[in-house]
């Protein structure tokens, strides 16, 4: 009896002790909103949690502290504040929670989204760097990005023909995935007529739904292993298809080598290249998912940026005038827009900057975690801690904005802001080791898109433009609520 009473005291005791460190720490870290009971705060995020965060935060302060079932989050909402965490503490706040919707990924192991900034991060970043993202690279493989243009261009003109209209979000969708399978392995994998049940754009589209739905069990360790919503299951069929048919896009280009057959000149030649004079850094594994990261990644983001600034574009005619005729100083002798000259157009830019700054594609920025404890300011976060950096909110502040919510390219002419993760107030690729490699692709991708779409066609809406539904859903990415639909009317234009 004795023996029982001083293991209860001591268990007790235990107790007590943590529960005081634990108040002691929760005191240090940032104010925020008082949460229930289990579900902390889960309530006060509503449909669209960017939106909620930012309201909150005028109440709580630029780095506020909520709680999402089990997982404790800081969220900075303000420039200053995300500066303290991607730029002083970069190293300390590098690392990731892995939803459990991407821990489907076979190997994720490698998968540079995901991983700790270690050596196989570094290697993957390194070779994003030297076979995708760099100048040189970029307009060596320009061809293949222009060819996916050029079906495009007969696609639109048999719609002009027809009077069909066209969903222009998803023919983005499609045509950036083309252009991101062309550049990688030399093919397209969709077509712009079919809904493409089954293939690719099912595969991509499912894997970016699932990564950016509301989990539970992300929130609730417990409920892991029962996946209550069917999302890693799901997530894991899309993954394992990309992931097979990638393997055989790898397997055919390595029997082709073997049989001295031409290259191809893409970024697979040269990641294979690279392979066989770096075999114990970077394998046919290291190929395989990285090319499967970059057709998730190089996809949705783009076309809903694209989408949003072309109904931008359509809602302001004199601003689309003024991008066509502003793109018709690059059309050379072939009546084709030439690609690198269009990142020196500064108003096609600067709508392109707006469009990201007032329908920021990635609202919240993916979760970051604390490598260590970490100081943010005056306040103390322990180790993994989840870290939310609200990039929208930031693009809306009217402390760094005058008329945030008024869509002013004209803004962009005016400052000097650029993509690179210096100017706090416009981050839409992030800041930081962590900041997204592909921005340099990123830019040619949408930039040739929207010039292209503007340039070879009228667009014809169904309603008047008072009647453009701009609501938005968010999810991963944040997508129109109503799609854009517009019948293209293309136009004979001289160089």
């Amino acid at each position: 009896m004795e023996l029982l009473y001083l293991v209860l005291s001591s268990i007790t005791l235990i107790f007590f002790l943590l529960h005081g460190i634990s108040l002691h720490r929760n005191r240090r870290l940032p104010p925020g909103p008082a949460g229930l009971p289990i579900i902390g705060n889960l309530l006060d995020l509503g449909p669209k949690p960017h939106e909620s965060l930012a309201k909150l935060s005028k109440k709580h302060g630029p780095l506020m502290t909520i709680r999402l079932g089990t997982i404790t989050c800081v969220v900075a909402s303000t420039p200053d504040a995300a500066r303290e965490i991607l730029q002083r503490n970069d190293e300390a706040c590098s690392g990731r929670l892995v939803p459990d919707a991407a821990a489907s990924l076979p190997d994720n192991d490698v998968a540079m989204a995901w991983i700790p900034t270690n050596d196989v991060w570094r290697t993957m970043r390194k070779a994003l760097g030297t076979y995708l993202t760099h100048q040189h690279k970029l307009d060596t493989l320009r061809d293949l990005r222009q060819n996916v243009l050029d079906g495009m261009l007969e696609f639109l003109h048999e719609c002009g023909r027809k009077k069909v209209g066209v969903d222009i979000g998803k023919l983005s969708f499609a045509v950036a995935l083309n252009q991101m399978s062309n550049t990688c392995v030399s093919q397209n994998v969709t077509s712009y007529e079919s809904d493409d049940v089954g293939g690719f754009k099912t595969a991509v589209k499912t894997v970016m739904k699932m990564t950016g739905k509301f989990n539970i069990a992300d929130l609730f360790q417990v409920l892991k292993p029962l996946d209550p919503q069917n999302i890693r299951k799901h997530g894991k069929a899309a993954y394992g298809w990309l992931d097979k048919v990638t393997e055989g896009f790898i397997t055919e280009r390595l029997k082709n080598r073997e049989s001295k057959l031409p290259r191809f000149g893409d970024m697979l030649d040269s990641l294979l290249d690279y392979s066989e004079s770096n075999e114990a850094e970077f394998t046919l594994k290291h190929i395989r998912i990285l090319i499967v990261e970059l057709l998730l990644a190089g996809t949705e983001t783009s076309s809903n940026t694209i989408e949003w600034a072309m109904t931008e574009l359509l809602l302001n005619p004199d601003m689309f005038s003024r991008v066509r005729e502003e793109v018709s100083t690059t059309v050379g002798e072939n009546g084709k827009i030439q690609e690198v000259k269009l990142l020196d157009l500064p108003y096609l830019q600067a709508v392109i900057k707006e469009t990201m700054r007032l329908h920021l594609a990635v609202p919240l920025l993916v979760p970051h975690k604390t490598e260590t404890e970490v100081k943010l300011g005056e306040y103390i976060v322990p180790k993994n801690t989840q870290i939310l950096v609200n990039a929208w909110a930031m693009a809306r502040d009217p402390k760094y904005w005058e008329n945030p919510m008024t869509f002013k390219p004209e803004r962009f002419l005016e400052n000097e802001l650029e993509y690179k993760g210096q100017h706090f107030e416009f981050i839409p690729f992030g800041s930081g080791r962590r900041m997204c490699p592909g921005i340099p692709l990123a830019q040619r991708v949408v930039s040739l898109m929207v010039a292209t779409f503007v340039y070879h066609c009228d667009w014809n809406l169904p309603h008047a433009t008072e009647e453009m539904d701009m609501d938005d859903i968010y999810g991963l990415t944040l997508l129109r609520a109503t799609p854009l639909v517009a019948t293209p009317v293309p136009v004979t234009q001289q160089a």
